[in-house]
């Protein structure tokens, strides 16, 4: 296959956004020649990149889709009955079609602008609804990463509720292995002791809670397969005020008691079976409820219903300070990214199927899991008596036998070390399956169909659910294809994403995401294998892994890569326990926990720091936005005995590579710590610079922003950590896996990949683009940015620019002085630049009062002119009040800008007494299409004051 980057066929050139004559006409704009001499102006020379990275040469999409096929061929796609909360599910095809594969919902930004996100956050409380309904829990937040990191989030999140007296968290040893690992690894950093004891030991009679103990959590049904009744002990925990933590299947809540009939205060668990394909493990949403009591410190996102300025409904992320980037060092929770496509997807599984032909799912596969226990004991093997839903666990007459024969017929089963088999069925486990199983222990064929006709449910009518859920009307209209179509279609409409214009979020790099690396992730040899699933079923996984392992490597400058943390927020963790882990092992007798952070820090890394166990000293910038080297040094040589490390963003958060860079690094280093690098802005580093070259000693990259993955309203990401040679023995591990070294930090996530499904994604992106490709990116990114910088400068100041006056990637417009002016906020012109049919650039961060502009390296010089047409267009609108303020006072809190953003709605309106038009309000430009915002200004502080976290009827708003 040949290198087919200087074809005009070649993928970059379709990445790229402006043309060879637009680049011409923007350098002149900006005055340089070309982009080396731009990048020699932005990039100091000391840290650039003097070759080419090392990787393939890039080739057409269409050779790369034959070569992932040829990948995914590699890979056996077995029948599985594994489990381990992981299960075959049938994703509807019309959820396929219009929310997987549709950039209209695959391309959203976390909704932090309410006005254009009504779609989305409809959708997410539509998950939320469903979540606590089945829970019986009245708080549910929109998701979380995974089972695993879910239960340590319950277990971060009842410490809270103890203000950190208590030290023990109590756990059923018949919980996932996998979660039991992920909690065990997330309580080092915090020295909290995970008391594993069996479910057995601590149900007895005689079992006391002990007084340290702040936390509880079991496994509902456990991994074994066994339902317990659960209430009397929940009350033992709750007597010792500690709170009841359960892990419940969801599917299995159609069926068994909600934990909340059972006062469990915090349930969590995995909607995988709501539609989400097995993946190799991911990504798949995680769920958490709560009770009311515990609201203000439950982690993600809360999705919650308010009213606009015209006081009709209307619904926004509430209770937003509980957040980790308002929190920062005080926050319980560093999650940033969640799984809102995921949420999103088993949102409408629920929708579509409702209360009834879910019930009915479950119904069938507990019917045909006590018809296969019936089969199995009759042919002489022993089969557990508990009480079960799905999974049972059968001791054969003969391991070996069944073994041999489950791998001939192509069936993957759990394996116990005591010779026991688990066999976990699922909604897609048919009659021609059971019979398959049948024959592998030797079973007479006539015995299961007898069993399939007389098979009853054996759940004791004490645990069986007796309370309705999913009753609000949104779980029954929507049970035709044609119906459910039309539902996500108009929610589609409103919402601005991708599809309708440019999003220049500072800090989250909303690029292209390539149709054609986007069609391998539902394809079924690599959406139909399970996580567990024996190693020589996955090779093809194997491969890809490896390649995406080195490419991030070599791209970075360091020497080993892990694709385990499934977001950059637990990427930051990972890179924080591995600085952690190396300091104890090479001078156990030292404590280095101090992490200075820089105040432009990201928002994420003073969480991240928390909760890996660390103490956050804070470092100066300097007028221009660099760290204060002064500072720095001062606060390194003061915290030399226990400096652990630091964390920093380059470029900076300012939007600025700083020259001092390598001297940053090498003062951490004299006193003894690690450089952790944020490597949220790496797409403007790639093929340009590499942190592991110029000092760095861990980085996380984030694979849905600069690699390509869509942002998915707020989810699925991948955060890769890449370490040098002397940490990488200490990057996570797996349960499920033959450790690499008896160093590692253990696992940080469910699967031991992560969510590698999605791996696609980025692995097509850095083969159809190459060195060259990839370098021609950043390049494009930066150029972009400084051409936007160049036209808005006259009209806004450019806060932060470099030494010789550039910008890297993103900039930030100061926004302030129009609040003395005019009495316009930087919320203000956010809402206004809604009219103009663009969702705002990042607002008030890292500077209050400031707006943060990406604009990547996708887009064509036509939108970001039309981008700064509309902010120049708002600056003039500004000036109108700011000359007219004098002469009539109403200027200041009724115009153009306070009033928006403008509905349909409201401009149709019979009366009119604004003193602008409505032309002007609707129509502020020349548009080819309008979007039109749905709701007018979300009132926030009614949202926070009244707290709606489900679906709503009329009275709830009466």
């Amino acid at each position: 296959m040949k290198n087919r980057f200087d074809s005009q066929d070649a993928f970059i050139h379709r990445h790229v956004g402006p043309s060879a004559e637009d680049m011409a006409q923007m350098l002149a704009s900006i005055g340089v020649s070309s982009l080396e001499e731009l990048i020699s102006e932005t990039i100091p020379d000391r840290i650039r990149l003097t070759k080419a990275l090392d990787l393939p040469a890039p080739l057409d999409e269409y050779s790369l889709l034959e070569t992932l096929d040829e990948i995914a061929d590699k890979n056996q796609v077995f029948k599985n009955f594994i489990g381990m909360g992981y299960y075959g599910t049938h994703l509807p095809s019309v959820i396929q079609r219009n929310i997987l594969e549709n950039p209209g919902w695959y391309t959203q930004y976390t909704p932090y602008q309410a006005e254009i996100s009504q779609g989305r956050l409809e959708a997410l409380l539509n998950f939320q609804t469903m979540i606590t309904d089945l829970t019986g829990l009245p708080v549910s937040n929109a998701s979380l990463l995974d089972e695993g990191t879910a239960a340590a989030e319950a277990m971060f999140m009842a410490r809270a509720s103890h203000r950190k007296r208590r030290k023990t968290f109590l756990v059923s040893a018949d919980c996932h292995p996998q979660t039991l690992a992920v909690i065990r690894t997330r309580a080092k950093g915090i020295g909290v002791l995970v008391d594993v004891r069996a479910i057995e030991t601590i149900m007895s009679d005689d079992f006391e809670v002990d007084k340290d103990v702040f936390g509880v959590l079991v496994q509902y049904p456990g991994t074994e397969g066994v339902i317990r009744d659960y209430e009397e002990f929940s009350q033992k925990v709750r007597a010792k005020k500690a709170l009841f933590i359960v892990a419940a299947d969801l599917l299995s809540l159609t069926i068994l008691r909600s934990p909340g009939s059972f006062n469990a205060d915090i349930a969590i668990g995995t909607t995988q079976r709501f539609g989400q394909p097995l993946g190799f493990g991911g990504p798949h949403a995680a769920y958490m409820a709560t009770s009311k009591k515990y609201r203000r410190i439950i982690p993600g996102r809360l999705i919650g219903a308010s009213v606009d300025a015209d006081g009709k409904p209307a619904y926004r992320l509430t209770l937003q300070t509980r957040e980790q980037h308002i929190r920062r060092d005080k926050a319980t929770s560093n999650i940033c990214t969640s799984q809102v496509l995921l949420a999103i997807m088993a949102g409408f599984f629920a929708v579509y199927l409702g209360p009834i032909r879910l019930k009915n799912i479950a119904q069938q596969v507990h019917k045909k899991a006590v018809a296969l226990a019936l089969t199995l004991r009759k042919a002489g093997h022993f089969v557990q008596k508990e009480t079960f839903f799905d999974t049972i666990i059968v001791h054969p007459t003969n391991i070996t036998e069944v073994r041999t024969a489950a791998l001939k017929a192509k069936l993957n089963f759990r394996y116990f070390k005591d010779e026991r088999i688990g066999i976990s069925l699922d909604e897609t486990t048919t009659e021609q399956d059971l019979l398959k199983i049948a024959t592998v222990f030797e079973a007479k064929e006539e015995t299961l169909f007898d069993a399939l006709k007389t098979a009853t449910s054996i759940i004791p009518d004490s645990l069986q659910r007796k309370s309705s859920y999913l009753t609000n009307p949104v779980f029954h209209k929507y049970h035709s294809e044609h119906e459910l179509l039309r539902y996500i279609h108009r929610l589609q409409k409103k919402d601005l994403s991708l599809t309708t214009s440019m999003i220049p979020l500072g800090s989250c790099t909303m690029k292209l995401n390539g149709t054609s690396s986007m069609l391998p992730i539902t394809w079924a040899k690599f959406s139909n294998i399970h996580p567990f699933a024996p190693a020589s079923q996955w090779t093809g996984y194997q491969t890809l892994i490896e390649q995406l392992e080195n490419y991030l490597a070599e791209i970075s400058g360091f020497y080993a890569t892990t694709l385990q943390p499934n977001a950059g927020s637990q990427g930051e963790f990972t890179g924080l326990s591995v600085i952690r882990a190396y300091h104890a092992d090479k001078k156990p007798s030292e404590n280095r926990d101090i992490c200075l952070i820089p105040t432009s820090a990201h928002g994420t890394n003073p969480a991240s720091a928390i909760v890996a166990g660390m103490r956050v000293v804070s470092i100066a910038c300097d007028k221009d936005g660099n760290i204060d080297l002064n500072d720095l040094r001062k606060k390194a040589v003061a915290n030399k005995e226990e400096l652990g490390g630091i964390m920093i963003t380059y470029p900076s958060t300012h939007g600025v590579f700083e020259t001092d860079i390598k001297k940053v690094c090498q003062i951490v280093h004299e006193n003894g710590g690690l450089v952790y690098l944020d490597g949220a802005n790496m797409n403007a580093q790639v093929g340009l610079a590499r942190p592991g070259d110029y000092g760095a000693d861990i980085c996380h990259l984030n694979l849905h922003k600069t690699f390509a993955i869509p942002h998915g309203g707020g989810g699925p990401g991948v955060g890769p950590v890449c370490a040098t040679k002397e940490l990488a023995p200490y990057l996570p591990s797996h349960p499920m896996l033959e450790p690499k070294s008896d160093k590692s930090i253990g696992p940080v996530a469910s699967a031991p990949f992560g969510s590698p499904s999605i791996l696609p994604i980025s692995w097509f992106y850095i083969r159809s683009t190459g060195s060259v490709g990839l370098k021609y990116a950043s390049e494009t990114a930066i150029l972009n940015a400084n051409y936007m910088a160049n036209r808005l400068q006259k009209e806004f100041a450019i806060l932060f620019t470099g030494a010789r006056g550039r910008v890297a990637h993103e900039f930030i417009l100061d926004c302030r002085p129009f609040k003395q002016s005019a009495n316009i906020t930087v919320e203000d012109i956010a809402k206004r630049l809604m009219d103009y049919g663009f969702h705002a650039p990042t607002m008030s961060w890292p500077v209050a009062g400031t707006l943060m502009v990406e604009p990547t390296e996708s887009e064509s010089k036509a939108e970001l002119d039309r981008f700064c047409d509309a902010m120049l267009a708002i600056r003039e609108e500004i000036r109108v009040i700011e000359k007219g303020k004098g002469k009539e006072k109403r200027l200041l809190t009724s115009n153009l800008l306070k009033n928006a953003p403008h509905t349909a709605e409201y401009l149709l309106s019979s009366e009119w007494s604004e003193f602008y038009s409505r032309e002007q309000a609707a129509y502020p430009m020349k548009m080819a299409s309008k979007y039109w915002p749905p709701v007018r200004r979300v009132d926030n502080a009614y949202g926070d004051r009244n707290l709606f976290c489900t679906c709503l009827s009329v009275n709830d708003y009466e």
